[in-house]
């Protein structure tokens, strides 16, 4: 089992998860042409994907969902919340509802959607699992619930969000109403709450540690790596996805 971010931020996002003969992605923020070529960059094309899961419908989220889903046939699979506010059409034959707390499976893998709290109508966000691994996708949620921490305990790979530093922040460009937005509870986490939550998961696996959804104007990787520096990880291999790059893929196993 592997994942690699395809690219991270807040101009767009997509995590491509591996496992067997499965291939799943996580969002698709990106235009089609771009997110091919991201795609073709790790050895991945676009007829290749089983499925495309949906976090929200932000558009940084959202943007090539519905072009890739329907040139090359790929079901979506997204909360009714999602699918209410981004207005499918009950035609649409490839969108398929979940529900926030049911298992499902894709393939090889086994996915367990977890609802987090964020500024979208009903947010999810997902761990993959292959039967012995496990992977958990977390961003895009303005504080950490017992719900999570439970649910993203004893995970071999990690992908978190650490979007913020709110000293940058509050110095930062953004009016004030967009920093009370990205800091509110329903908005994104902090470097200080992403250190709290991990130390608050039980990390006894984990493998892999993937930083992401940073931002370009209130976060710096050297004040991440100051920060995660304070905590055991043990042998965590530490990676970071940026938004023009992404991540390299990260093996699990």
């Amino acid at each position: 089992m592997r994942f690699a971010s395809l690219g991270s931020g807040s101009k767009g996002n997509s995590t491509i998860i591996e496992s067997g003969l499965t291939i799943v992605l996580v969002d698709c923020g990106f235009g089609i042409k771009s997110l091919i070529t991201r795609l073709l960059a790790r050895d991945v094309t676009p007829e290749q994907i089983t499925a495309i899961l949906i976090t929200h419908e932000h558009s940084d989220h959202w943007k090539g969902v519905e072009a890739l889903s329907a040139k090359f046939n790929i079901p979506v699979y997204l909360s009714a919340g999602c699918f209410k506010a981004r207005s499918i059409s009950v035609e649409s034959k490839n969108f398929h509802i979940i529900d926030s707390h049911t298992d499902f499976v894709l393939g090889d893998l086994s996915v367990t959607p977890v609802p987090v709290p964020h500024d979208a109508r009903e947010p999810i966000q997902f761990v993959l699992s292959d039967g012995n691994l496990r992977l958990g996708i977390l961003t895009d949620l303005g504080h950490y619930t017992p719900h999570v921490i439970s649910i993203y305990s004893k995970c071999h790979g990690l992908l978190v969000e650490a979007n913020y530093d709110e000293e940058m922040l509050a110095r930062g460009p953004y009016p004030r109403f967009l920093k009370d937005r990205v800091s509110g509870l329903f908005g994104h986490l902090s470097n200080r709450q992403m250190l709290d939550l991990l130390e608050n998961l039980d990390l006894i696996d984990l493998q892999r540690l993937v930083l992401g959804h940073i931002s370009d104007k209130n976060n710096h990787t050297k004040v991440i790596s100051a920060l995660l520096s304070t905590v055991d990880l043990g042998g965590t291999s530490i990676a970071f996805a940026d938004q023009e790059s992404g991540s390299e893929w990260q093996q699990l196993g």
